[in-house]
């Protein structure tokens, strides 16, 4: 009987398909082949592509198409502006500086940037900047509520009370409501200013306002020619011992210039020029009868 021989079929994998095989069970080579070598592919084959500039500039010139064609559609076009919350004038300061023109693209609005110049205005606190439904640019400001009126060299100004200059003032009469200060830097202490007028209720029908002196302290004056000099600490209780003496002995019903109390422990008054002459006839007038 003859006896046949039949080969044996190896298998098992080459050497290059089993180290292929172990590759392809490494997450990093997998990732390699899924998204690096794509990747490469791709930004090789646009990188040929955009190479020719005219290509370049035909792509440049259809996403150019595209974007004015969206940005120009109805439901992206602003066709005007509403400010809220401010005043007339506040409004129409705020509508020259912007000097935006209508009908305009949203897309080419920036707000950010709009934010910014509006907020610029003395007068404005905040401001928010949005493009609401129906194409409208709307402004929600918040303006600075001036509580002083400051005099300088150059007119009347409004204060609020962290010393932000919100504006000219029209006229002292169009702000009577409202204290007056003045003297160089008195803008910057606006809450020590209004501590004082609180303090000087009690001669509120004679009170003219506040001088800062010398950037360091404050006088008040009141009408007839009176002063009150305060010290440069402690201003506020200094003037209730003024007022409290005024209310006691009639201080400032009589000829008094200025009631001085830099010096905490000893104030002094200087009597007006009428007092002092008065005064004198009177100490001549004894000195003569005593002579006599």
């Amino acid at each position: 009987m003859r006896s046949l021989t039949t080969g044996r079929r190896d298998n098992a994998p080459s050497r290059w398909a089993y180290r292929f095989e172990r590759l392809m069970l490494t997450p990093l080579f997998r990732l390699f082949l899924r998204v690096v070598v794509p990747f490469v592919v791709v930004a090789g084959a646009a990188t040929v592509w955009l190479s020719d500039a005219d290509r370049r500039e035909s792509l440049n010139l259809a996403v150019s198409d595209l974007r004015r064609e969206i940005a120009t559609r109805p439901e992206f076009m602003v066709s005007a502006m509403t400010v809220d919350g401010a005043s007339q004038g506040t409004s129409e300061d705020i509508r020259d500086i912007l000097s935006l023109s209508f009908p305009t693209s949203s897309f080419d609005l920036d707000l950010p940037s709009i934010r910014e110049r509006v907020e610029e205005l003395p007068a404005i606190a905040s401001v928010a900047v949005r493009v609401r439904p129906g194409g409208i640019l709307e402004l929600n400001v918040a303006e600075r509520t001036p509580v002083v009126v400051w005099r300088t060299h150059e007119g009347l100004t409004l204060v609020d009370p962290e010393g932000n200059v919100t504006g000219p003032a029209i006229s002292r009469a169009a702000h009577a409501q409202m204290p007056l200060i003045a003297g160089e830097g008195a803008e910057h202490h606006v809450q020590e200013a209004l501590r004082l007028f609180s303090a000087a209720a009690p001669l509120a029908d004679r009170v003219i306002g506040l001088v800062r002196v010398g950037e360091r302290r404050w006088d008040l004056v009141l009408d007839r020619g009176q002063r009150i000099k305060l010290p440069e600490q402690g201003a506020v209780e200094a003037l209730d011992r003024v007022v409290a003496l005024n209310h006691a002995e009639e201080l400032l019903e009589r000829d008094i210039k200025v009631v001085d109390m830099r010096l905490a422990h000893r104030p002094t008054v200087q009597l007006t020029e009428q007092a002092v002459d008065a005064w004198w006839q009177a100490s001549q007038m004894t000195t003569g009868t005593v002579g006599q």
